[in-house]
């Protein structure tokens, strides 16, 4: 028995459907805050595009969840009636099963991602979240900077999804990033002159009032992204 986190993205198409999605960032607390084995959860948005963007991708969400157990994931996913609505309202779901593998920093005062005590050797996957609240007082210069720290993200090789999550546009931000493996993650945080300078950025004018850096081992895969399941051989 280990904590699983689990991040489930959720697209949509009509306007109706846009509009219920929106709502149940305000609705769906009720439900979540009763649901077994749920020690921590995140309601969240997207921008545009992948990685952190300032505009709202109206079109997709995200939940992200952190179990006791596998097993209350499970009960949650098979059976709650919350998720019978999302899936009624949704045209695609595609849910991450995670360990964590080490968290750095707090999101909403703490550290919601204790390590798994197992890993699977033969799983080279890395999952990575990061989230940070921007202090209101760096938002232009945060944001004038992301499209510089973010070139080293398009066309990588190592990288198999992003997206930019969020729980208030503009503001608090996350990123979920999947990696072939760890080399390819290695290779993008310490050999990308724009990523380095990003860090060095934010060391210095000290640009967050909170941080949080986790990374994942992916190892279940189930529903699918794009027509596809991202991971097929995680199903």
């Amino acid at each position: 028995m280990h904590p699983t986190t689990t991040v489930t993205f959720f697209r949509y198409t009509s306007l109706r459907e846009k509009i219920w999605a929106f709502g149940m960032m305000q609705f769906a607390h009720a439900d979540l805050r009763r649901s077994k084995g749920l020690s921590f959860y995140k309601l969240l948005g997207s921008g545009k595009g992948d990685g952190f963007h300032p505009l709202p991708d109206w079109s997709v969400y995200a939940l992200l969840q952190v179990w006791e157990t596998e097993a209350d994931a499970a009960q949650f996913f098979q059976q709650s009636r919350l998720m019978e609505k999302y899936r009624a309202h949704s045209s695609e779901r595609w849910t991450i099963y995670l360990r964590s593998i080490a968290g750095k920093g707090a999101w909403s005062g703490r550290n919601p991602f204790p390590p798994a005590t197992e890993q699977d050797a033969k799983n080279p996957y890395i999952a990575v979240i990061t989230r940070a609240t921007i202090r209101l007082r760096h938002l232009y210069r945060f944001w004038k900077y992301v499209p510089i720290s973010q070139q080293p993200l398009r066309d990588n090789a190592g990288l198999l999804f992003a997206k930019g999550i969020g729980e208030a546009p503009i503001v608090q931000m996350a990123t979920f990033s999947l990696w072939k493996n760890a080399e390819a993650l290695r290779a993008f945080a310490y050999q990308s002159a724009e990523h380095r300078a990003a860090i060095a950025q934010t060391r210095d004018l000290d640009w967050y009032a909170e941080e949080l850096f986790g990374r994942f081992q992916p190892y279940r895969s189930v529903g699918t992204w794009g027509g596809k399941n991202p991971l097929p051989d995680l199903t």
